[in-house]
């Protein structure tokens, strides 16, 4: 009876709507889903605008090692991507050059949690997968992008298909759009980048000659120049190890700022960076990796190899970081990056590292403590 009842007195509040009013009604509901389409395509063009002004460079499949499919199944819960802090002296070039900086850049798609690795320039790896040992660095310098992360796929067991490229303008733009960033400068390193011109070489390249500043040391923010240059000293104690660690301290603080720019800081780090960065990230990949940037948490960074030692090695000419031993390395990388403490690396690793072993006669038990172990990251 209540449902007869219920039904009879909405059929006369209809009864009383006219028809006027009814239309009324309906073009209210059109324009309110006008307004959220119109608010979605304003969106996705400006979205489709600003990652247009970035250069894509499709690498096509990228050669990994043959993983067992437990492990395949396992690295398909993260995204590992290549990031080259290119040195070839001359913007926008990104075909080869000196990589001065190689990160591996881990992101858990669950959690969220972001995890980065330097590796050190100046290990000893098989660098084109025809038994050239030389320092990693040299795979990015002769064959691009394409032929360094094949380097590390091949040596780490990773499987890694997708880089970000950028130079020194790139890095000067996104630090200077988000403020600059907080820095401790020893007397040291500022003796250093003025001795070698660092600060002026950077300002030179990049056009930003009115960010050359006289330092003072302390802890301060300072500008995209100076931050750059920072990130290239090398002639101090630690000699790349601390190189490699000022890089991922810029970096975590980049990355911190960014995650809380305004909308203006964040226009202006897109139209400043954005042109100047290479990558094979499909328009996809980016738009959904920019939806889950809020959430990201950069939570730890780290030098590679974990066990090391330097040494002369007459194959490769200069004195270079050994891996003690690769394969003890590559296990404790999967506990590292994905949490897998029993991981067994392929035939292919094991091969490459006793190849090392052999030639340098360094193991587990020649690892030096040079004090540049993972590091706990700040985040926020």
């Amino acid at each position: 009876m209540r449902e007869e009842e219920r039904r009879h007195h909405t059929n006369k509040k209809h009864k009383r709507m006219t028809k006027r009013q009814r239309m009324r009604k309906r073009r209210r509901r059109l324009f309110v889903i006008e307004c959220f389409a119109l608010v979605f395509l304003v969106a996705f063009l400006f979205a489709w605008l600003k990652l247009g002004l970035i250069n894509f460079d499709r690498l096509g499949l990228i050669a990994a090692n043959n993983l067992d499919d437990k492990t395949k199944e396992m690295l398909e819960g993260y995204t590992t991507i290549a990031f080259f802090g290119v040195d070839n002296r001359s913007n926008g070039e990104y075909e080869s050059g000196n990589s001065d900086s190689i990160m591996i850049c881990n992101i858990d798609n669950e959690t969220k949690e972001v995890k980065v690795l330097s590796l050190y320039r100046d290990t000893t790896l098989e660098v084109d997968g025809d038994g050239k040992y030389y320092k990693c660095n040299y795979a990015y310098n002769h064959g691009g992008p394409k032929e360094a992360i094949e380097m590390m796929n091949r040596n780490l067991d990773l499987n890694i298909q997708d880089y970000v490229a950028v130079d020194f303008n790139a890095l000067v733009e996104a630090i200077d759009a988000v403020g600059g960033v907080e820095i401790t400068l020893t007397q040291q390193e500022i003796d250093v980048m003025n001795e070698k011109g660092y600060m002026g070489e950077v300002a030179y390249v990049t056009g930003h000659m009115d960010e050359v500043v006289t330092l003072s040391p302390g802890t301060q923010t300072v500008n995209g120049v100076v931050a750059t240059a920072y990130c290239r000293i090398r002639n101090t104690a630690g000699d790349d190890f601390a190189r490699a660690e000022r890089q991922r301290t810029v970096l975590t603080q980049l990355i911190q700022k960014a995650q809380t720019a305004s909308f203006s800081e964040l226009n202006d780090l897109i139209d400043g960076v954005f042109p100047k960065i290479s990558t094979s990230l499909s328009l996809k990949q980016m738009l959904g990796l920019a939806s889950a940037m809020k959430d990201y948490q950069l939570v730890d960074t780290c030098g590679f190899p974990f066990s090391m030692s330097a040494a002369d090695w007459d194959e490769a000419g200069k004195k270079v970081v050994v891996p003690c031993t690769l394969s003890g390395n590559v296990t404790a990388l999967y506990q590292y990056l994905y949490n897998e403490p029993d991981y067994k690396p392929t035939e292919t690793v094991q091969s490459i590292s006793s190849y090392i072993e052999s030639e340098t006669g360094l193991d587990e038990s020649d690892a030096v403590d040079y004090g540049y172990g993972p590091e706990q990251a700040e985040s926020e």
